[in-house]
């Protein structure tokens, strides 16, 4: 039988800066298609308007109205983007609520008076609703 030999499309080289006798093998200047490819991703980012720029920073307050936000999501009170209907998830709304009841009793004496003021306004008005919404 007579044997073939197939093209692989890929070439392999010895990149090691250091031969078998330990003497400094020389290089070449010739730029790896690796090298190219990060630079064209590096310059597409260039390119590509920074999305980061659109959130605002993260603080705790953020933080805590952004969970208050995907309470009120659960609370049937935004439509879905993708479906454009609306939704209530009562299990969802109880454990957001959990969430910042948690993170209130693990942040008190380390909030400032603003912080604190916020956290329980929240707590207040989601437990109150959450308790109407239930029944």
């Amino acid at each position: 039988m007579e044997e073939k030999k197939k093209d692989s499309g890929f070439v392999v080289k010895d990149k090691r800066l250091f031969g078998d006798d330990a003497k400094p093998r020389p290089q070449d200047e010739e730029p790896s298609p690796a090298k190219e490819k990060k630079e064209t991703a590096a310059e597409k980012q260039k390119e590509a308007p920074p999305q980061e720029a659109d959130y605002p920073p993260i603080t705790f307050a953020n933080f805590v109205l952004s969970l208050s936000t995907s309470a009120l999501y659960h609370f049937g009170d935004f439509p879905d983007p993708e479906g454009g209907k609306t939704e209530k998830n009562l299990s969802a709304v109880k454990q957001t609520i959990d969430i910042l009841d948690m993170l209130h009793g693990k942040t008190k004496g380390n909030l400032d008076e603003n912080e604190t003021q916020l956290i329980e306004g929240v707590l207040y008005e989601l437990k109150l609703r959450f308790v109407k919404e239930k029944g």
